[in-house]
């Protein structure tokens, strides 16, 4: 049997790891009585734990929030996943964050165990991460506003700058944020324009309070790929749809950037989907897949490309021309 002290971190860390427990459950964990679960559990309250407990044969143990943060426990894995991502966090999107993970990526080695402490470190020593590209900060109560909003299915009100500078007032069912490419965006339904739109949360200038309850609308596709699919192409001047001939899974990392999407349609076969301001961009990251593909949108691309692909051929065959005649036999 564990002593007190013992029992009660194994307590606190089975609550933490499950939603709900009975106290027949967490006795047979602990090897104790039913009695000594309740003991322990009034022990936790003490420290200000709020264990909440429903009585009946149904009931049983539940670990709340409270109005302040006690001591949490993680297990080796979790605390390496949390101080690694706090390292990330420490070069985020998020206004004001930096110093604010930093502080706390600090205590958490602090107290970590000499094993963990030096994978962590190893990890920061050795893993490189892509310079970023240039993104608009968001700060962190505009944030936890619009999650608020989402969360409560409440409408949201904002003055909104669009890509071309254009302001206006916008009012939306929220419905999720998502973190594409470097920056945050909100799906929602325009009530306005009764369709469902993404806005850039750094374009965004929310008002409180929230509006209304809503009855949450389902959109035609997850957030994620909704949102991903919308800024690939939506927002830009050429919107381009390209067969690539290769699996979906050998060229994902390359197409995840934050600017193309792409879905298999069929044996080493996927569908791109990117846009971009200028062809001359389109031609140039298609060109760096190094795969066949087919140019199903927009028709100035093809051309564009066959424009690119001469230009090309002109200069890789010197004086000689391109027609494949002039240099060596």
């Amino acid at each position: 049997m564990l002593e007190t002290s013992a029992r009660l971190l194994r307590l606190l860390s089975l609550l933490q790891s499950r939603r709900d427990w009975t106290g027949p459950e967490l006795a047979e964990r602990l090897e104790v009585t039913a009695r000594t679960v309740r003991r322990d559990v009034e022990r936790l309250r003490a420290l200000g734990y709020p264990v909440h407990a429903t009585p009946g044969t149904a009931g049983g143990y539940r670990l709340g929030a409270g109005a302040a943060l006690p001591p949490l426990l993680l297990d080796d894995e979790e605390a390496i996943a949390v101080a690694l991502c706090l390292r990330t966090g420490a070069g985020g999107s998020v206004e004001g964050i930096e110093e604010t993970s930093l502080r706390a990526l600090a205590k958490l080695e602090q107290v970590l165990p000499s094993r963990l402490r030096h994978r962590v470190q190893a990890m920061g020593a050795v893993a490189v991460s892509r310079p970023p590209a240039p993104a608009g900060t968001v700060a962190p109560d505009v944030l936890a506003l619009i999650g608020a909003a989402c969360r409560d299915r409440e409408r949201l009100r904002f003055d909104y700058l669009t890509h071309d500078g254009t302001a206006g007032r916008r009012s939306v069912e929220p419905h999720s944020l998502v973190h594409h490419g470097r920056r945050w965006y909100l799906l929602a339904w325009d009530t306005d324009r009764q369709d469902w739109r993404t806005f850039r949360v750094d374009r965004m200038d929310p008002k409180a309070p929230t509006g209304p309850r809503f009855t949450p609308r389902r959109p035609p596709m997850d957030a994620a790929s909704y949102v991903a699919r919308g800024v690939t192409s939506r927002a830009y001047r050429h919107q381009a749809v390209v067969t690539l001939h290769a699996s979906a899974e050998s060229l994902a990392e390359r197409a995840s950037w934050g600017f193309a999407t792409i879905e298999a349609s069929g044996p080493d076969r996927c569908l791109l989907r990117t846009g971009a301001e200028y062809l001359d961009v389109l031609a140039l990251y298609i060109g760096t897949l190094g795969v066949d593909f087919e140019v199903h949108e927009p028709p100035e691309l093809a051309a564009h490309l066959r424009d690119v692909a001469a230009r090309l051929a002109r200069g890789a065959g010197g004086a000689d021309g391109a027609d494949g005649t002039g240099g060596d036999a």
